[in-house]
């Protein structure tokens, strides 16, 4: 029998009560059986989600691991120090979690008092607005240039009253990188400069933000394993940061927020690293072709990516009828329809002959709504 008197939501945080969820994406097997089709049937360029899948490497380890039935090591020793040496940093600046998601809430867990600001410059990736408020911290908003830069003087503006700036580079979902100039003028700022670098693979690990960590006190880059070494599934990221907050990191992570699986899977991606950095280079050229491939339809104004996608806008034609069509085909895609983003959608970079069925598609859904 229910208990009078005792009301639940009057013990909720009641910004919480009011918050609107994050937005995932729906996993395949979901999106078939909504279709009524089988899940191999199914195109999905939704996610930003590797077409490769994991590393042969990787595969392996996990299924030689004996090991499940006992708690990972809390303190990620051997990742770590394999990723010490990935990424050139020494392991005290490096702290692992369930994908880079996991870090930024971290991040903020561990900066942000209540009320404290965050700059947001959108569009971006929605988990910063959205962690900040459930850390109690408070968006400042900085939107971005028409052309999708960072306007760093706005933010310079807004700098007094954040304690700090996340920024995506590339940044989802538009595929744009930020430029080191623009980098050194947030570092300028003295807040907290959180680097998102969840696509750098596809635009080139020289354009990384992490050889400057050890000479910047308030930088942070964050990686994940989810796009290039394609373990989306397992929830597997990094972050490489100044020591002092790497140690309140990991002195406030839950104690095994790294899986067996996700931990072997990890050190056997990083053994077929080669393999992989192949793999991406064929993503960026079926990137490329499916950018000029939509380009090339005139009602589509794609825009130039570093990433594993192709933003695009919609001109004449209504994006989520667009997406219904394709979906309705077994194709599913983006939408974005916000302030900056107004009748737009997100394709993810698959494999070169999903390309074709998808502009095709493209084309015959325009011709029918007389475009």
């Amino acid at each position: 029998m229910k208990r009078d008197g005792f009301d639940m939501r009057s013990m909720i945080r009641p910004d919480l009560l009011e918050l609107p969820g994050y937005v995932p994406i729906e996993p395949t097997d979901v999106l078939a059986e909504r279709l009524g089709i089988a899940p191999e049937a199914v195109l999905k360029l939704d996610g930003n989600e590797n077409p490769f899948g994991p590393s042969p490497r990787a595969l392996e380890a996990i299924g030689r691991e004996r090991n499940y039935h006992i708690y990972p090591d809390p303190a990620q020793r051997k990742v770590r120090e394999a990723l010490s040496e990935h990424v050139g940093v020494a392991t005290e600046r490096i702290v692992c979690g369930l994908g880079s998601d996991d870090l930024i809430d971290l991040v903020m867990r561990a900066t942000l008092s209540p009320e404290e600001g965050v700059i947001n410059c959108p569009p971006t990736f929605g988990m910063y607005p959205f962690s900040t408020e459930v850390a109690g911290g408070r968006v400042i908003d900085v939107p971005r240039l028409e052309s999708f830069a960072l306007d760093v003087e706005a933010i310079e503006r807004a700098a007094g009253d954040a304690k700090l700036i996340f920024v995506a580079s590339p940044n989802n979902p538009t595929g744009n990188l930020m430029s080191p100039g623009e980098l050194e003028r947030l570092l300028a700022t003295r807040l907290i400069v959180v680097v998102d670098e969840a696509y750098i693979e596809f635009a080139g690990r020289r354009q990384s933000a992490v050889t400057l960590v050890e000479e910047n006190e308030n930088l942070v880059v964050l990686r994940t394993f989810s796009k290039w070494a394609g373990l989306a599934g397992l929830r597997a990221g990094y972050g490489v940061m100044s020591p002092v907050l790497a140690s309140v990191l990991m002195t406030i992570k839950q104690p095994y927020n790294l899986t067996v699986a996700s931990g072997v899977a990890m050190l056997a991606a990083l053994e077929d690293r080669e393999l992989l950095d192949e793999r991406a280079c064929t993503i960026c050229g079926v990137r490329d072709d499916l950018f000029r491939a939509l380009g090339e339809i005139p009602w589509i104004t794609a825009y130039p990516s570093q990433a594993n996608f192709v933003l695009c806008r919609l001109d004449g034609v209504d994006a989520v009828e667009v997406q219904r069509r394709l979906a309705e085909r077994g194709i599913f895609v983006r939408h974005f329809d916000t302030s900056m983003l107004r009748n737009h959608l997100r394709i993810s970079a698959g494999r070169a002959e999903h390309t074709e069925p998808v502009v095709r598609a493209l084309r015959e859904i325009g011709a029918a709504l007389g475009r």
